[in-house]
């Protein structure tokens, strides 16, 4: 079987409905017998639930994987970030706490952490038709973005899985808003965004 094929959906921020529009696609795509898993590389959220692994994961991805009809997996959301005070948050790799960390000393785990995801979306792509990622909180949070696991970056290391006709069809549709809307995007901004 060949790797699965993926579809991003990434928000403009946490809370705008991108884990329901995916629960809900899970179960469309589901429905029409694809083999469907949702992932989301890392979450953030003290809303967790007990995969039959005993690991520790989103309720949102456990919802996904019921819509998909499927039991949850660690793998669905690799990395789990659960807030313990305003500026640390446990965290959990795989359904198992690891440690804890202040948000500003997170830097130095990035590369495990993506490490974790690539791994856990390469095992989902492995055993199915269809894996619909789910990005976290806004795509445009520039604070973040160098250790950004969930979003833009991690869209760039999974990007085997991106056509070039899927590239040119997000660029000339943001081409044709832009226009309509009077804004010039800039250059650097759509090349970017097309690289993914």
């Amino acid at each position: 079987m060949s790797p699965a094929r993926a579809l991003m959906f990434q928000g403009t921020g946490s809370d705008v409905g991108k884990s329901l529009i995916v629960a809900g696609l899970c179960r469309a795509f589901a429905a029409r017998g694809l083999k469907v898993r949702p992932f989301k590389p890392q979450n953030m959220s003290n809303n967790a639930a007990v995969t039959a692994e005993g690991g520790e994961i989103g309720r949102a991805q456990a919802l996904q994987a019921r819509a998909c009809g499927v039991a949850p997996s660690v793998d669905m959301n690799p990395v789990l970030l659960k807030p313990q005070s305003e500026i640390g948050a446990q965290i959990v790799v795989h359904g198992r706490v690891v440690g804890t960390a202040r948000a500003r000393d997170t830097y130095e785990l990035t590369p495990r952490l993506l490490s974790a995801a690539l791994d856990s979306f390469a095992r989902l792509r492995s055993e199915a038709d269809l894996v619909l990622i789910e990005g976290a909180g806004s795509a445009a949070e520039v604070n973040l973005r160098e250790r950004d696991i969930a979003n833009m970056d991690f869209a760039r290391r999974a990007a085997d899985f991106l056509k070039r006709e899927a590239r040119n069809d997000v660029e000339a549709a943001v081409a044709r808003h832009a226009k309509r809307l009077g804004v010039a995007p800039r250059r650097s901004a759509l090349a970017l965004l097309y690289r993914c």
